[in-house]
């Protein structure tokens, strides 16, 4: 739990204050993002890529993990309708036309989105630019993947691979590009959801926050915070400026879990075989009331996993999640009348959507804003 704690304890103290109380309904949006790899494969310090499944395997274990996802949500559904939703998050590094084809399937079926993750090392601006732009062009031509714009431009959500982005680590590895940022603005992205990464280094100092971020500067490490007051309108314009929007998951001490009943346990969003979800993270997780500032009772809860990894499958398509999507299903909707909370699944765009619906001042039910800005992927067919 210590490990790390220089870097978020500070910021994790100051999102105590933003907290707020709510005096009516609160609506809980469950996002969760999967770093998908099922391919297991190792990058080399010189970038080059080695060891992991073969394609055959990697397609097999796509298509069994798919079955598995239908058979634990069966029958399940929030208050808008919807089964749990899943944010896949494959990456580029891993690409294979048959896991792709599988993953759209599973897509059109109803169970979640495919965004982009990245692997990379010792990597230039320009390299990295040609890896996303020829990512997003293959999800979104190729198999009909990503979000679509009112012109039918293609944009996608981003998570970077072990938790670098900005060239966040101390000893620079796992990525190379400090401007990574403005990068991911101009080939298409639309927000990261990488973080929180603590007990990690790359974890930024700010946590539990939904704000917009800027390359660092010479001597910083990492992305920075733009900063930026509670105007509305001030916020559309610095995103449409220089930010890119920054989705967080939950970070802090559950004091209600206690190691040998003395110090609290370490919170932060993952979920895996060891440490499953439960109605009491749950609970945990909408304490921390990740929100939109100005919008306190629309709480974001966004978790992450690595769910084709043998530490975390059992935990993302097991009993484990069947049991948490039942608990949370009478633990967390309730009657609005009396201050319950109303749940809705929602993917990394749809999520997103809502976000920028909460920033133009909308209210209400969160679910109507699903498509607010951005469009379903062609391959879902929903329009």
């Amino acid at each position: 739990m210590l490990r790390g704690m220089d870097q978020w304890l500070w910021g994790y103290l100051a999102s105590v204050g933003r907290r707020r109380r709510t005096t009516g309904p609160r609506h809980v949006l469950l996002c969760i993002a999967d770093h998908f790899e099922p391919f297991q494969r190792t990058i080399l310090a010189d970038g080059s890529i080695t060891g992991g499944a073969t394609p055959s395997a990697a397609r097999a274990a796509v298509e069994a993990w798919c079955t598995d996802y239908a058979a634990c949500v069966q029958g399940l559904r929030d208050a808008d309708g919807f089964s749990p939703r899943h944010s896949v998050f494959y990456p580029w590094d891993e690409y294979d036309p048959g896991c792709l084809d599988c993953l759209a399937g599973f897509c059109r079926d109803g169970y979640g989105e495919v965004e982009l993750h990245l692997h990379h090392r010792a990597d230039t601006a320009e390299g990295l630019r040609k890896k996303l732009d020829a990512c997003r062009e293959t999800y979104a031509r190729r198999h009909g993947l990503l979000g679509r714009t009112a012109d039918g431009d293609a944009r996608y959500a981003f998570v970077h691979g072990n938790w670098a982005l900005c060239n966040a680590r101390p000893d620079g590895d796992w990525c190379g590009v400090d401007q990574e940022l403005a990068i991911l603005r101009e080939t298409g992205c639309y927000a990261d959801l990488t973080f929180p990464s603590a007990p990690s280094p790359t974890q930024p100092r700010i946590v539990n926050a939904i704000y917009y971020g800027r390359d660092p500067r010479p001597g910083e490490r990492g992305h920075q915070p733009l900063k930026i007051r509670n105007q509305k309108s001030e916020i559309r314009n610095q995103k449409s400026a220089c930010g890119l929007l920054m989705v967080q998951g939950p970070l802090g001490l559950n004091w209600r879990s206690r190691k040998a009943g003395v110090l609290p346990r370490f919170e932060n969003g993952e979920i895996s075989s060891a440490n499953p979800a439960t109605a009491s993270r749950m609970a945990l997780w909408q304490r921390l009331q990740v929100h939109v500032l100005g919008r306190p009772e629309w709480i974001v809860v966004k978790l992450h996993t690595h769910g084709m990894s043998e530490r975390s499958r059992a935990g993302v398509v097991g009993p484990a999640m069947r049991r948490f999507h039942e608990q949370i299903a009478n633990a967390v909707s309730g009657d609005m009348t009396q201050g319950g909370a109303v749940l809705h699944y929602v993917t990394a765009r749809e999520l997103v959507n809502i976000i920028r619906a909460a920033e133009a001042g909308h209210a209400g039910n969160p679910g109507d804003w699903r498509d607010f800005e951005l469009a379903p992927p062609p391959c879902v067919g929903r329009e």
